[in-house]
């Protein structure tokens, strides 16, 4: 079991000596400190759970120090020691953000009691932050749909990438989700409710790029009236997002290349450089070694950037997703638009599942939206799709690969009627058209899950 840290200030010597050794005695790790500097220099070094400090100090007032003692921790419980004459002072500073006073002489007992009661919200305080954390996390992932083993293997290790800092390169095509995936990260790493900025590279002309990554200072250029935070100031202390890299003109590409070295920059018109404390995700659907083969890459830079390198799957190559997301786009939009509409007949998933999708997720999602835009029942047709035009896979299908792609079919459609129906057996088999017992034939042959697909 933890031992909780306990910072005790006050400038009498004897009074902090009997607070220590009655806090020992309860098994808590003990600091005192009789100046206020002096605890300030402890809390840059030491996590502490509590703090105990006299209201007046020979330095510093008490209200002070508390306020900057929550610069290192918003959430750090503060006992209040004062004398009798001060309890209105006392209650300003409960006011401020204390957890509670005693008035000195203070009994023994009430001060464990208060310390102890302290020491509980501080953890259930934690707790909360905690589950938070794990609900934005969920959240995040959640937006990630799929069971295929391609998009598996970009998901199983993104919480052990999100724990560190190194740079992250996410490569794919135009519409796999590559910002989906960044945000993840962010969303599980320590940064998480820090600030996740996003730019994308080739939305934003090259001579202003400069100008959005990196700010200016006022009077830097006509019509620079105030000095303006660039996106790498807004980031500090979280995740910068740099979409579509492959773009970034050259000259621009050495000053990124700076900043990523000596984790500073100059803003446009700038003479000091301003630090930042950032994590970079970069992500492209350009093949940057043939960009450096062709020197319109930097090679320096691409070595800088290609840290930890994830590839993302094109949508074509993951077609047992294809359910699941169409499943998923169907209730975003049916919400949206106000539609209630329970699925999609078999022969239109067919064609879903054979098309080559060459703007993936994002071609879906509109395909999807379109086809519930336009129709009038509650099942999607064939003619809701006319979008797709006569389009299909590019491979030639022999006999084998037929029927390869029908068990796939197969398994997929399974797998979306459950999802719609939340794993109701009566239900998926009424919209399948099928016996109950034909059903379970087919979840086995699959290796289906129920619970999978039932809420929580």
């Amino acid at each position: 079991m933890k031992q909780h840290r306990i910072l005790v200030i006050d400038d009498d010597k004897n009074i902090l000596k009997t607070i220590k050794k009655r806090l020992d005695t309860e098994g808590y790790e003990t600091h005192t400190a009789s100046m206020a500097e002096e605890a300030l220099k402890m809390a840059q070094n030491i996590t502490f759970d509590l703090a105990i400090t006299d209201l007046r100090l020979l330095t510093k007032d008490g209200l002070e120090l508390m306020e900057e003692l929550h610069q290192f921790d918003p959430d750090l419980p503060i006992i209040i020691l004062t004398a009798y004459g001060t309890i209105e002072n006392a209650v300003e500073a409960m006011q401020k953000g204390a957890y509670s006073y005693l008035t000195k002489p203070y009994n023994p007992r009430e001060l464990i009691l208060h310390v102890s009661k302290a020491l509980e919200k501080h953890r259930l305080t934690h707790e909360i932050k905690r589950l938070e954390h794990l609900v934005k996390e969920k959240s995040e992932f959640q937006e990630i749909i799929g069971n295929s083993p391609a998009i598996q293997q970009v998901l199983q290790p993104i919480r052990r990438i999100a724990q560190t800092d190194s740079t992250v390169y996410i490569s794919g095509e135009s519409g796999t989700g590559k910002e989906l995936v960044a945000r993840a990260i962010h969303a599980s790493s320590k940064r998480d409710d820090k600030p996740f900025v996003v730019i994308n590279c080739a939305a934003i002309p090259e001579n202003l790029l400069e100008n959005e990554l990196f700010g200016h200072v006022k009077g830097a250029y006509t019509g620079a009236h105030e000095t303006t935070k660039g996106l790498f100031a807004q980031a500090d202390g979280g995740t910068l997002f740099l979409d579509e890299i492959g773009e970034m003109p050259l000259p621009l590409q050495g000053k990124l290349l700076r900043v990523l070295q000596e984790k500073d920059f100059y803003p446009v018109g700038g003479a000091k450089p301003i630090k930042v404390d950032i994590r970079i995700i970069v992500a492209t659907n350009k093949d940057l070694e043939k960009e450096v083969a062709n020197k319109t890459f930097r090679e320096d830079l691409y070595y800088r950037i290609h840290v930890i390198p994830l590839h993302i799957p094109p949508l074509r190559e993951r077609r047992e997703d294809i359910p699941l997301l169409t499943a998923h786009f169907l209730k975003k939009y049916s919400q949206k638009l106000g539609k209630e509409v329970k699925g999609i007949l078999p022969e239109v998933m067919q064609r879903l599942m054979l098309y080559d999708w060459p703007g993936n997720i994002r071609e879906l999602e509109n395909a999807i939206e379109y086809a519930l835009a336009m129709t009038t029942h509650d099942i999607i047709t064939n003619d809701c799709f006319l979008a797709l035009g006569s389009k299909t896979i590019s491979q030639p299908m022999d006999f084998q690969i037929l029927k390869e792609a029908k068990k796939d079919f197969e398994k997929g459609y399974l797998k979306q009627a459950l999802a719609i129906t939340t794993g109701n057996m009566s239900k998926a088999a009424q919209l399948l058209g099928i016996f109950r017992a034909d059903l379970y034939h087919l979840i086995r042959k699959y290796e289906l899950r129920i619970k999978d697909y039932r809420k929580p």
